[in-house]
């Protein structure tokens, strides 16, 4: 056998196994595949927004409330609005609060809570301060920041992430309390090693999985809120198109027009359940008892 014709076996036999492994990862960790397909295909949607056909904000009074057909593919709303242009629109909106809800829950979190692990001192008021903002409903934060400035996502953001940080804290410290008492940790406090190095080299990488985790539950409880709060008036304002003020104004045409809310609400749904697929898949993959299990 000639080394091209070898070289040729051998890429032919990587390309066969490829194929059986994909779908043995795709039958072990099904839930992780199909939301990510779910959550993929949203953002697409999301980020294609400006240019695909359909005007979200474009009133056709002579079309109002028309049924989905050849002309407006999910319909048109009271206003004479395209629906599925705002739906699409409205995935923006509520991906963008969920992500940053949980990247910006997460980085906080976490620098609060490996304080509060490591160093015994800082962990009874930092502890205190946390079980202070849990009490703190997110919906009724919202709406007294909207009642202070103004209804926008930034406010959105804010009163949905100051409740979430002390659940990220709480786990991280955990995790931390738990990582403290291992011999290699003990091992580099008794060699001398300073603070910050023992927690950026030893304490850091053990909260990474939990926390990616964490992150997704995260994500979308704000875009459950985030539905809630536009729906109540306290959330995105009335001219960015979302899918809680989508429902809340077309709830008066829910038997006229079911499909201005089906829309929105299902959407709603499927994203929220492909991050809790994903949530549930990362955990899955990254928890090392359930790998064993499985």
């Amino acid at each position: 056998m000639t080394e091209a014709s070898a070289f040729g076996a051998s890429e032919l036999a990587a390309s066969v196994g490829v194929a059986p492994r994909r779908r043995h990862f795709a039958r072990r960790h099904a839930s992780l595949v199909a939301g990510g397909i779910i959550l993929a295909t949203f953002v697409v949607l999301a980020l294609a927004a400006p240019w695909l056909p359909g005007d979200p904000l474009t009133m056709t009074p002579a079309r109002r409330l028309t049924p989905p057909g050849s002309g407006f593919l999910l319909g048109t709303d009271a206003l004479g609005r395209d629906v599925l242009a705002r739906t699409i629109y409205g995935a923006r909106v509520s991906l963008l609060v969920g992500f940053l809800v949980a990247a910006t829950s997460i980085v906080i979190g976490l620098a609060i809570g490996l304080i509060a692990g490591a160093i015994r001192k800082a962990d009874a008021p930092l502890m205190r301060l946390m079980d202070a903002l849990m009490a703190i409903p997110a919906i009724l934060l919202a709406i007294a920041m909207v009642s202070l400035t103004s209804a926008s996502v930034t406010t959105v953001v804010i009163a949905i992430t100051i409740p979430e940080v002390p659940r990220v804290v709480r786990l991280v410290r955990s995790v931390v309390l738990g990582v403290r008492e291992q011999p290699y940790v003990e091992a580099a406090i008794a060699g001398g090693a300073r603070l910050p190095k023992i927690i950026l080299r030893h304490i850091l990488p053990s909260t990474i999985p939990p926390l990616i985790v964490q992150a997704t539950y995260i994500c979308a409880s704000a875009i459950l809120v985030e539905a809630s709060l536009s729906f109540l008036g306290a959330g995105s304002p009335p001219e960015i198109p979302s899918w809680g003020n989508m429902i809340a104004s077309s709830r008066l045409y829910l038997a006229r027009a079911p499909w201005t809310i089906f829309s929105p609400g299902i959407a709603l749904a499927l994203v929220v359940l492909a991050v809790n697929l994903v949530g549930d898949g990362l955990r899955d993959r990254l928890d090392p008892r359930l790998a064993r299990r499985m």
